[in-house]
């Protein structure tokens, strides 16, 4: 635990070590701050978060820590990572009613707009990283695509929109990529238990 000595009412506890990678130490307030962040970025006014949020805001801000010393030094790419960084926060400013609300937000987030830029970035290295890495190891058959369209499309399409849903041969490309997606998320899964041990993760309770 990070403290501070206070000489009138002895040492107070400022912030709590929850987690860590390594010698890497990730505190309370890191985990907090994360999900202040995921809050924003999708458009939400961020505020703290409620207990039961704690554990999965740690968990995803592990992952991240983990996967981020997978990445190869930046190369000639970092300028592609840079303008999706920027679209996305692009995206994030319209999600708010209002360029005010967007400000207020930001502000109560405690963040400048090029530090929450440096985090996209550094999600969109990992993202571009976990595709690259596991897109090869995945696949999606013409029977898995028709299985999942008629057992999960076409139930879901009926009740969000009613009607009559559209025919397999129009959605295919669709349902293939995201019976790929589901697979990538099993082995990142996977992966992230096996990095686990070599990155010496430690948990500690809040």
């Amino acid at each position: 635990m990070a403290v501070c000595a206070c000489p009138a009412q002895g040492v107070e506890v400022l912030d709590r070590v929850v987690a860590s990678v390594g010698s890497q130490a990730i505190t309370q307030s890191d985990v907090e701050q994360e999900y202040r962040l995921e809050q924003f970025l999708d458009g939400k006014f961020p505020e703290a978060p409620p207990a039961s949020e704690l554990q999965p805001a740690r968990e995803r801000l592990t992952s991240q820590t983990v996967l981020a010393l997978e990445l190869e030094p930046e190369a000639t790419a970092a300028s592609e990572f840079q303008k999706a960084a920027t679209l996305r926060l692009e995206t994030v400013r319209r999600r708010f009613v209002s360029p005010e609300a967007y400000e207020k937000a930001l502000h109560a987030l405690g963040m400048t707009e090029p530090q929450v830029l440096q985090q996209l970035v550094l999600q969109q290295r990992i993202l571009t990283m976990i595709d690259q890495r596991l897109r090869p190891a995945t696949s999606a058959g013409p029977d898995e695509i028709e299985a999942y369209y008629h057992s999960t499309f076409v139930p879901e399409y009926v009740q969000r929109n009613g009607g009559t849903p559209p025919a397999l041969s129009e959605v295919e490309s669709q349902i293939r990529e995201i019976l790929i997606q589901k697979e990538i998320d099993r082995l990142l899964a996977e992966w992230l238990e096996e990095l686990r041990p070599n990155r010496r993760v430690r948990f500690h309770s809040f």
